[in-house]
């Protein structure tokens, strides 16, 4: 997958346009203006034709050496991903469960469009989406295939003004946070929902109160004039004492750090305040912090659903693939649809639900089968612990202790 990464990154870098879209422009202006000439004098035709033809071809000249290095990136990309995927069928639909749910994948990418910003388009598709729905596919896995035809799905949730206007409101902030250097707007946000932040044990505010206290010390505000390090350092106090005064306990310590860096001003670079007030990574950390809590008071995740869901599906494709041509080899099948018959490796990021696997059967336990913790502490499934005590006392499978059933207590993940 690497390489796969690496032509993507090199055809984003190839991706400008505007040089072609610049001469597709001037080849436009070049013909209204001939049609006009034309129009008005209908006997010059074959003479401002002919005038026409040289500009023309070296302005298609000119779009073709524009579009070069694009359709190159193209093709070097597409050949990687047959190199990859070459003689590698996808994996056959007959365990699709999404196929019933076609309102739900819709929703999946117009709120992906929305929350990159993309409302345009995010318009026209919810629009098309909700006058052309598809129809629920039947799949022959699907005991009771159900109809979701006309179910809302939440579609005019994302089609409602005022999702996107706080959608737009979050992408302003983020704009003058990462372009303006400018952090009065996430702080009017962050002051108006302090009791949500607060309610959720965010350190937001606090945070973009630190960066603006550093921004203020650092001099960044003026272009770090050295001869107005004095003055800095007196607007970076006078902040703190005007907004730091409701944080003092539950950050004192921080405020104090804060503070204290101002005996280092002339050699922060060597202060042990050097991680606060040197950080190049300070803005785009506290931006990222921001989309978080944003997403998270409107009962979103920091990341889009449909963007992850793709990712760990790329990353389990092969595994998925092999297990595939095995089943096919040995005729066998797949006979869970809740479960995957093998382990996909995700990464730490990718994995948001506990799981627990029995010892004794090996098994993934499950609403219906739940993990059951013994009084010696051992845990095993509830099918095992039916299974081995048979409603009698019994051995734990690990240790010398022994217990009834009914003394085991049920493990919430």
């Amino acid at each position: 997958m690497e390489v796969l990464q690496e032509e993507q990154e090199r055809l984003s870098k190839k991706d400008d346009l505007s040089s072609g879209v610049k001469d597709v422009q001037k080849t436009i202006d070049m013909l209204i203006k001939a049609r006009s000439s034309i129009s008005d004098n209908p006997s010059s035709a074959s003479v401002t034709l002919a005038k026409l033809q040289n500009p023309v071809r070296q302005s298609l000249d000119c779009i073709n050496s524009d579009l070069k290095e694009v359709y190159k990136g193209l093709g070097n990309y597409s050949k990687a991903l047959d190199k990859k995927f070459k003689g590698k069928p996808l994996p056959t639909t007959d365990y699709d469960m999404l196929s019933t749910q076609p309102s739900l994948i819709n929703r999946a990418i117009g709120m992906h469009l929305l929350r990159e910003g993309q409302f345009s388009v995010a318009s026209m598709f919810l629009t098309e989406a909700s006058a052309k729905p598809l129809r629920t596919a039947m799949t022959p896995n699907d005991p009771k295939p159900r109809d979701h035809l006309g179910q809302d799905q939440g579609m005019s949730q994302l089609s409602s003004e005022g999702l996107r206007k706080q959608f737009a409101d979050m992408y302003h902030i983020l704009d003058e946070m990462r372009n303006k250097k400018n952090l009065i707007p996430a702080a009017i946000w962050a002051r108006v929902n302090s009791a949500d932040l607060e309610a959720r044990g965010s350190n937001l505010e606090f945070e973009l109160g630190r960066l603006q206290f550093v921004w203020l010390f650092t001099g960044a505000h003026v272009q770090f004039d050295p001869s107005r390090v004095s003055e800095c350092q007196q607007a970076a106090l006078t902040y703190a004492r005007q907004e730091f005064v409701d944080f003092q306990g539950k950050y004192l310590r921080e405020i104090q750090q804060l503070i204290g860096a101002m005996a280092f001003c002339t050699n922060l670079q060597q202060s042990p305040y050097r991680h606060i007030f040197l950080n190049n990574d300070a803005w785009e950390e506290l931006a990222t912090s921001f989309t978080r809590e944003f997403c998270s008071l409107l009962g979103l995740s920091a990341d889009s659903p449909l963007y992850i869901a793709s990712t760990a599906g790329a990353i389990a494709l092969p595994t998925l693939l092999k297990l595939q041509n095995i089943m096919k080899e040995k005729h066998t099948e797949w006979t869970t649809q809740h479960e995957l018959p093998v382990e996909i490796p995700l990464p730490p990021a990718y994995q948001f639900h506990s799981i627990f696997v029995c010892p004794v059967s090996k098994e993934q336990t499950t609403d219906l089968n739940p993990p059951m913790m013994m009084p010696c502490g051992h845990v095993i499934a509830h099918e095992s612990l039916l299974r081995l005590s048979k409603n009698t006392r019994f051995k734990c499978p690990y240790c010398p202790g022994e217990s009834h059933p009914r003394d085991a207590k049920k493990v919430f993940l």
